[in-house]
Parts: structure tokens; sequence; C-alpha cells
């Protein structure tokens, strides 16, 4: 059993049908996204990710539709956060207001595991996020 968070690396340009597909989205339960998250990019993710692993990206992670089921899926697995070089902005706002961290971070993809943990941990939003997220998103919050 694993007592460090697992890194879950994609690359560039992961978008959102990447992240759900879009034969998933006549649902809105996060139990049930959650079960298909990234199955068609990595086969493994749903079955092996733990609460509190990381997903790192490259540029323009979570590009493509503005639906929110992309991040309740992320959100739904348990990952902690999604670290990546830069995300779609729509994608950005909608993880904020799930509640689900996600940092920018310039050279995520050259990082080792050690230095991603280090950053993330090193790293904070404004208050005003934050608090969106400590309270599990935007609605919860409101």
């Amino acid at each position: 059993m694993r007592t460090e968070p697992k890194i879950w690396r994609f690359g560039d340009n992961l978008n959102t049908d990447d992240i759900i597909p879009a034969r998933y989205l006549n649902t809105s339960s996060v139990a049930e996204l959650s079960q298909h998250c990234l199955e068609d990019i990595c086969s493994e993710f749903a079955k092996e990710v733990k609460k509190g692993d990381i997903i790192v990206g490259g540029e323009n992670f979570g590009c493509g539709s503005s639906r929110e089921h992309a991040p309740l899926s992320i959100k739904g697995c348990g990952i902690s956060c999604v670290a990546a070089k830069s995300f779609a902005r729509i994608f950005f706002r909608n993880c904020i207001n799930i509640g689900l961290p996600i940092i920018e971070i310039a050279d995520a993809d050259e990082l080792n595991d050690e230095q991603i943990i280090k950053k993330i941990g090193t790293s904070s939003f404004p208050k005003f996020i934050q608090d969106i997220i400590d309270k599990g998103g935007l609605m919860e919050m409101v």
C-alpha cells in the first residue's frame, strides 16, 4: 500500500473529452463520472487512482468544451490537486467553482514527483479562491 500520492502525468492539450468521454455526459452523478475519468487515454486510471493523488499536465490542460463534468470526474476520483503548465480558462474557473484545487506551475512537466509535491505545498491561492475551495465549491460557499 503506497503512502505517497501517485503523480499521474499527461501531456499538452488534454481536452475535456479525454477527461470524461462524451458518451457519459448523460449523468451528473459524480460517482458515475469518476468511474470513467480518463478511460480512453489511461484505462487503468479510474481503477488505480487513490484519494490524494495528483494529476500533472502540460500546456492548455482542460481545453475543449466548457462542461463541468470533466473537473467533477477528476474531483470524484479523489485527486487532491491538478498541476499544469497552463489551463484552459473556463476549465480553470470550473475547477475553482466545484472546489478542485489547480495550480499553474510553469515547469510542471519537467519536474520530478518530489519537486511537484514541494511546489504544490508551497503554492497558495488568493484568499477568496481558497475560501471557495475550502468550502467544497462556489455553491457550497454561497
